[in-house]
């Protein structure tokens, strides 16, 4: 027997907020966490901005040094933001055996910093000298499996652990595949989502040499995330993270919790096309979106709002919306249609899970977060992308999309919970 799965906590630090609630509320003002980068010198570079987390105190959110003493910097807000989900899900211990809670998140391995690479490179030069000495920490830090156990340390989980890196569909790889666990009887608790900062020099130089970041508006940097709009021309890179609690239906009733949302469906897929761009027909994300709707059982018609991939890059918006087209046929012009990423900037591995964060409340609270900087109509995109302002309306059912470099695609269906 398939168990429904609630969700039944949420936790966030982005460049909005460093909570969950602090984040949907930028969310739903329409409020740009785009700014000038500070953790190094960006003046030479063609790229100078980013969505970074402000004002960030791991301690004050895990007071338990020997947790966060040798994760970096995108791990420590993952285990801040699972630090709140599991608080706001109320779940006391003796409500779930420790075998029985598992966690799956999704990131990136930690890249050496500038100065690193400046010790190396010069030690590589001239071969004089003993060879740059890193703290023996490091191993840790880079190593994506100990982040994880290290928020299975916080929760006390003893059950299935597993870390991803699907580039931008990792936490929603891991919040479908956590889902599965406790819909199959695997695990009654997981805490899953996902973390990232690839807002440092190696990455910016990288993403900006692929040409993938937007050089426009780099002194308006409110300005420069641009999804669906005619002058999109590349992302803007964020920080952050944002982790759920899945918990076994009948359990989150049993103990009174209250229930945010229900994952009803996951569907995931492979384009097999390019590295790094979409296809232009949709491709693998009519399959995803497909599975994932097919498995929730809802009529398409029903669902109301998708929290869209929505990077602003040309081809990405494009395919997206074709997608949509192909699943969804006249229904596709009747959704209400947004991209968190115009206001926080693309999260990379966190991104799946700020668009549930995004279709959690939209279900919630009856209301749709806008895609800023909508200004300037794409005749190719020709759907309701709720521009510049928030929209209240009833959201029954929502979908989630998150699509990645490499062609991996995870989509989610996520409706409001009923007995």
């Amino acid at each position: 027997m398939r168990r429904r799965v609630a969700i039944t906590g949420l936790g966030a630090v982005t460049p909005l907020g460093n909570t969950a609630d602090e984040t949907w509320q930028g969310l739903l003002a329409g409020r740009s966490g785009v700014g000038p980068i500070t953790d190094f010198d960006a003046s030479g570079f063609p790229v100078r901005i980013a969505g970074l987390v402000k004002d960030f105190d791991v301690e004050a959110r895990v007071a338990d040094r020997r947790l966060t003493r040798h994760l970096h910097r995108a791990a420590r807000f993952g285990i801040a933001a699972v630090a709140e989900s599991l608080g706001a899900s109320g779940l006391q211990p003796g409500d779930c055996a420790p075998q029985d809670m598992g966690v799956a998140m999704g990131g990136s391995p930690e890249r050496p910093n500038l100065q690193e690479l400046a010790a190396m490179t010069l030690w590589m030069e001239d071969q004089q000298g003993p060879m740059p000495r890193a703290e023996p920490s490091t191993v840790l830090r880079r190593s994506p499996n100990l982040h994880v156990a290290a928020i299975a340390l916080l929760a006390g989980a003893q059950g299935p652990l597993l870390s991803l890196s699907t580039a931008c569909s990792s936490s929603a790889h891991a919040i479908g595949e956590a889902y599965r666990l406790v819909q199959e009887g695997s695990a009654r608790v997981m805490l899953a989502g996902g973390y990232d900062a690839l807002t440092a020099y190696l990455d910016v130089l990288g993403f900006a040499l692929l040409g993938a970041l937007t050089t426009d508006h780099q002194d308006e940097p409110q300005l420069a995330s641009r999804p669906f709009d005619a002058q999109r021309s590349g992302f803007v890179i964020g920080e952050g993270a944002v982790a759920v609690v899945l918990e076994d239906w009948e359990l989150a009733r049993s103990r009174g919790a209250r229930i945010l949302a229900e994952v009803a469906g996951y569907g995931t897929s492979m384009n097999a096309w390019r590295v790094t761009d979409s296809p232009p027909d949709g491709g693998g994300a009519i399959t995803a979106i497909s599975h994932a709707l097919a498995e929730s059982g809802v009529d398409p018609t029903t669902v109301g709002y998708v929290a869209a991939h929505g990077t602003s890059t040309p081809g990405n918006d494009l395919s997206e919306t074709n997608a949509l087209k192909a699943v969804f046929g006249e229904h596709a012009y009747r959704l209400a249609i947004s991209s968190p990423k115009s206001m926080s900037g693309h999260l990379t591995a966190a991104a799946g899970g700020l668009n549930v964060l995004a279709a959690i409340g939209a279900i919630r609270d009856g209301a749709v977060p806008p895609t800023i900087n909508l200004d300037h109509p794409d005749p190719a995109l020709d759907l309701d992308y709720v521009a510049n302002t928030a929209r209240e309306i009833t959201v029954e059912t929502a979908l989630v999309d998150a699509f990645a470099f490499g062609g991996t695609n995870a989509c989610l269906v996520l409706r409001r919970p009923t007995d």
